[in-house]
């Protein structure tokens, strides 16, 4: 008790530089928070995909369409228990900024059987099946737009001309946490019924096929086994799982990523180098008292005792009030990006990961600002103390 008593009276011994250093591990806390949550946000589709669901798409790239005929071969593959199939739209909602959400036309009853992580109330999702120029939207960008059941949008075609109505049948959630709310999805036989009759050499395509299996341990044989059936064809496959084929995507900007996790890293420097410049000027400042208290009868487990509990202290204070700030911080982030924050990170929110991993990054950073002044303490000798004294 009288140790933790002594730890608190030197910390708040110096309360200018006690303050200075909490704030500073406080603000580099806040900003590795933030970093990891961008991160932690871009794998959010990654981390969402399910283990027994592959991706079909052409060999070349999704730029590259293929063949709905393709759907029953796909069917008859043993180990396949479902298949359904999707295009990406791309159309202008009012201008760009209010179109940046994902826009997908699917096959509607296929799809929310292969999706089942997409929540839709029974008449919703009646209704949707029923009419043909239908959709669903997530609550999130239900939200973003005040769009409701019943209210019809229109959308400019941008790879398909024209312009598209939707009556909106349904708002869906997401059974967990990173399911992606932020999506358009309507029905394909919509688009292809208006492409047979103005582009007909576009119609009967899609862009890629989900597929469910029924024993995830086989993913690669299945997959192998479709791309076999359409090899040295017009259209070859290229089959993987959801993560595999989610993960592409986030390739595409892995240079960003690095250098997020590089300037992460930098920031743990950082930490580092303002508590142990603390740690080391208190310790320099406390030389004669260490020895003093040797003298006293104090043992080395006591001297590391108040230098750690009092780094630990600082750097835990820091950290506590540096994650408390992460969440408002991320809000106003996501905030301040508007639209583009639900069309870049359907998913934006920080972690308990993140709040775990800062909390002990504090605690580490703690205990090694403690370790130079506590071997010092320890080695110090008395009578070299004592002639600080005066």
């Amino acid at each position: 008790m009288e140790t933790i008593k002594f730890t608190f009276k030197n910390t708040l011994r110096h309360k200018l530089r006690a303050i200075l250093t909490i704030i500073g591990i406080a603000i580099a806390i806040l900003a590795f928070g933030l970093i990891r949550t961008v991160i932690a946000a871009w794998y959010a589709g990654v981390e969402a995909s399910a283990p027994n669901r592959l991706v079909t798409r052409n060999a070349v790239s999704l730029a590259f369409h293929l063949p709905i005929a393709y759907l029953d071969i796909i069917k008859s593959v043993p180990g396949v228990s479902e298949v359904s199939y999707g295009h990406w739209f791309g159309a202008i909602y009012i201008d760009e900024r209010h179109s940046m959400f994902p826009q997908f036309s699917v096959d509607a009853a296929s799809w929310l059987a292969v999706n089942p992580e997409i929540i839709l109330p029974g008449e919703q999702k009646e209704s949707f099946l029923r009419e043909r120029n239908s959709a669903i939207v997530g609550v999130k960008l239900a939200t973003r737009n005040n769009w409701k059941v019943g209210d019809t949008i229109r959308l400019q075609g941008t790879f398909y001309a024209g312009e598209w109505d939707f009556v909106i049948r349904g708002i869906y959630t997401g059974a967990f946490k990173t399911t992606d709310e932020t999506a358009f999805l309507f029905h394909w036989q919509y688009l292809d019924e208006r492409l047979r009759q103005t582009e007909p050499w576009r119609a009967g395509q899609v862009g890629w096929f989900m597929i469910k299996i029924a024993d995830p341990r086989q993913a690669g044989t299945i997959a192998q086994a479709i791309d076999q059936r359409f090899k040295n064809s017009l259209a070859e496959t290229l089959t993987e799982t959801e993560r595999a084929f989610q993960q592409g995507f986030v390739s595409m900007s892995e240079a960003i990523l690095v250098a997020l996790q590089i300037v992460s890293i930098v920031i743990i420097g950082v930490i580092l180098a303002i508590l142990s410049n603390t740690m080391a000027m208190s310790a320099r400042e406390r030389l004669s008292e260490y020895a003093v208290l040797k003298t006293l009868g104090f043992r080395a487990h006591h001297l590391v005792g108040l230098i750690a509990g009092e780094s630990l202290l600082v750097a835990l204070s820091g950290g506590i009030l540096g994650i408390l700030l992460t969440y408002p911080a991320a809000t106003a982030f996501a905030k301040a990006m508007g639209d583009m924050a639900g069309a870049i990170f359907p998913v934006f929110e920080v972690t308990a990961l993140t709040s775990m991993t800062s909390s002990l990054i504090a605690l580490g950073i703690g205990l090694a600002a403690a370790t130079f002044p506590s071997w010092r303490a320890v080695t110090l000798r008395i009578s070299e103390g004592l002639r600080r004294i005066g």
